[in-house]
């Protein structure tokens, strides 16, 4: 991101496109659609990946609000002797509360209702709420200490997804798709789904700059396919335009544009330029990638019956395969609803219902397609939950606060040992004792699952050499790595 070096090398190609015989950008672009899909990828820093990478591309899983980890993943037996007990000041450490808990009288401790087993030869405890996550247990890598220090919602998400708690930073697609640049010329390198969720709770606000490009060129922002109607909008042509007006219609407007570079040398006008010709060719694109109809039953049966409503977490996993297996660089699903501060004993069921035989349905299809083998696939939130209840406890039904102190997230695929369990938190799971992995760690570990150096993915920006995981020393769990 050094303007004077990205002015000369797009006045190097500008000359070329100059010099090359009447080769206007419009008439480039046509001649690019005609080719075949390039073998490597396009665009990306030189240099990267750094070393040889075990996936290409990831899908990441984002359970959006914070799903409860001793109700899912964090089997804690002895909290049964505890039900409405005070949690000990010893356990606590005076520790920060939210302002929806902090005023309560008492923190009384709520044994999860839930039964759990073992499962698989890594004999990994999982809930009853996720019978269908328990048969792929041997391919997963589950971090049971995962910890940040946001508390509340909207610091806590974008904390994870771009690396720092206040907006304005790019997110880890977004860096992804800089550092290492694009697979497929017709489809973006960064697409994001919000799919339904079934929880009746208010659900938090998601907002476009967790999958924003932040300082860097808004071409490698995240692309949001809609739930509903058209996948993108305004991508169609309205009524009475064909595609070879439409193909002249950007040809002058690229015109127009680079007179504009010329003059101002934005590069937001090069993205713009861009991201036209991207649209141009996503309008044959988008409607093959979103038919399902050559999908077949048994394919479809992985996910589960709501596979074929558009809008749900199944039919978004679906479509996550999709584009993973067309080179998409990074997909990104944010499940909203995983915020159970009252009746999570009724509300908890719904959430996991939604996305539990779908995760088995994508990491189960990835790998019989041979795709898992170089396919990072993340799930997690941004934040855990409390072992003591809010509000009024009873053995049939309970809340819980936010809890950042830990909290699971798992990954598979590329790059990841499977059958693992990293990390261990006490009998409250309320501290971590053994294993602790701050969220740079997180996403220290995924970009090196795709061939990348944490600490040598920077751009300047205020005078400071910014990187996703932060100036300190974090480091990818090797641990878990294959």
């Amino acid at each position: 991101m050094d303007p004077v070096r990205e002015r000369i090398e797009l006045m190097t190609r500008r000359h070329f496109f100059g010099r090359a015989g009447g080769l206007s950008i419009g008439t480039a672009a046509l001649a690019s659609l005609l080719a075949e899909r390039p073998a490597r990828a396009e665009g990306g820093l030189p240099g990267l990946p750094h070393f040889a990478p075990r996936a290409k591309r990831a899908i990441y899983l984002h359970m959006n609000g914070g799903p409860a980890q001793m109700d899912l993943l964090d089997y804690k037996p002895k909290m049964a002797d505890w039900f409405d007990k005070d949690l000990p000041d010893s356990v606590r450490m005076g520790q920060r509360l939210t302002t929806m808990t902090s005023g309560q009288a008492r923190f009384p401790i709520a044994p999860s209702k839930f039964s759990f087993k073992q499962h698989g030869q890594s004999g990994m405890w999982v809930s009853e709420l996720l019978p269908w996550t328990a048969k792929i247990v041997d391919e997963i890598a589950l971090i049971k200490t995962v910890w940040t220090e946001a508390i509340n919602h909207d610091p806590a998400v974008t904390y994870i997804c771009t690396g720092h708690q206040l907006p304005g930073r790019p997110s880890l697609g977004a860096w992804l798709s800089y550092g290492l640049g694009s697979m497929n010329q017709d489809l973006p390198a960064f697409v994001v789904m919000v799919p339904s969720w079934s929880s009746k709770a208010n659900a938090q606000a998601l907002y476009n700059r967790l999958w924003g490009a932040g300082f860097l060129p808004s071409k490698y922002q995240g692309v949001a396919f809609r739930s509903k109607g058209d996948p993108v909008l305004y991508l169609s042509d309205p009524p009475g335009v064909d595609r070879a007006t439409r193909r002249t219609m950007l040809d002058t407007l690229a015109k127009l544009n680079q007179k504009e570079f010329d003059e101002l040398a934005d590069p937001e006008t090069q993205a713009r330029i861009a991201q036209y010709e991207m649209a141009f060719r996503m309008q044959a694109s988008i409607p093959e990638l979103t038919d399902l109809s050559n999908e077949p039953q048994h394919v479809l049966d992985l996910y589960g019956e709501d596979v074929k409503k558009p809008g749900t977490f199944a039919y978004c996993a679906l479509m996550a395969r999709r584009l993973a297996e067309r080179d998409v660089r990074f997909v990104q699903i944010f499940h909203r609803g995983w915020d159970q501060h009252g009746d999570l004993v009724n509300e908890l069921p719904r959430q996991t219902k939604d996305v539990d035989q779908a995760c088995y349905g994508l990491i189960t299809d990835l790998k019989q397609r041979g795709l898992l083998d170089d396919t990072l696939v993340i799930w997690g939130g941004e934040f855990g939950r409390t072992i003591y209840c809010q509000g009024g406890l009873t053995k049939d039904n309970y809340g819980r606060d936010h809890h950042p102190k830990c909290f699971p997230a798992w990954l598979c695929g590329g790059g990841i040992k499977p059958g693992v369990v990293y990390g261990e938190t006490d009998e409250f799971s309320y501290n971590i004792v053994e294993n602790p992995v701050h969220i740079h760690d997180l996403n220290a570990t995924i970009l090196h699952c795709l061939g990348i150096d944490h600490r040598r993915l920077s751009v300047k920006f205020q005078g400071l050499d910014v990187r996703l995981t932060g100036v300190l020393d974090q480091n990818p769990v090797h641990a878990i790595l294959a």
